[in-house]
């Protein structure tokens, strides 16, 4: 048998020898005025406002924080992102910048030779001859360009081309003490070369595209 406890009988109202109430337990209110009521139905409302707010609250914190682990996991992928579009800008870039060049080249095809003899002009102006190595198919009318040239930069020596197995508007130019050289395919190549690198170098910590912004 289990034994539980046993409350003890207890009086609401105690009398005193005369028969008057000496003690009388506080009974439930039954009543309310209408002060009383509104008053406890503000301290409810008080409450009750109180825990929607602690709850919103708990809400707004918790929704902050998958925010931010959404966007936490989101950076990276981010970052990649703009990466692979500098590679595709600047590739696209340097395919325009080649479309071009080539389109210049083919219109002006001595151009690159006679800037070449105009930066030149101290080194060659002693040298008494200029052998010049250009493509076949155009070697024919670089004796014209270049005469023209020599003479607006004052140069007196004797000038000669020659046919050489080269690349479009590729050239050579020796003047006994040195040598220049173009090929514009091994020029884009390079720049080719030093734009990887420079991507590369850069990785995933470049520049913000949008000013201001934080990449």
């Amino acid at each position: 048998m289990t034994s539980s406890s046993h409350q003890k009988f207890g009086f609401d109202t105690v009398f005193d020898n005369a028969g008057g109430v000496a003690y009388s337990a506080p009974r439930p209110k039954r009543l309310f005025t209408a002060e009383e009521v509104e008053a406890v139905r503000a301290a409810a409302f008080a409450e009750g406002e109180q825990q929607a707010l602690g709850s919103m609250a708990a809400l707004q914190a918790q929704a902050l924080s998958q925010i931010a682990s959404a966007v936490g996991q989101a950076l990276p992928r981010l970052a990649g992102v703009a990466h692979e579009h500098r590679e595709g800008a600047a590739g696209l870039a340097l395919a325009c910048a080649r479309a071009i060049a080539d389109a210049a080249l083919e219109r002006f095809p001595y151009a690159p030779m006679q800037a070449a003899l105009e930066t030149l002009a101290r080194e060659i102006e002693a040298s008494p001859r200029l052998i010049v190595s250009a493509p076949a198919e155009i070697a024919e009318g670089v004796q014209a360009a270049l005469a023209e040239t020599a003479q607006a930069i004052g140069y007196a020596g004797a000038i000669q081309v020659r046919a050489a197995p080269l690349g479009p508007a590729a050239f050579t130019i020796d003047f006994g003490d040195g040598a220049a050289a173009f090929d514009p395919a091994a020029a884009a190549e390079r720049v080719a070369a030093a734009l990887d690198a420079a991507l590369a170098a850069e990785g995933l910590h470049a520049e913000p595209l949008i000013p201001g912004s934080e990449s």
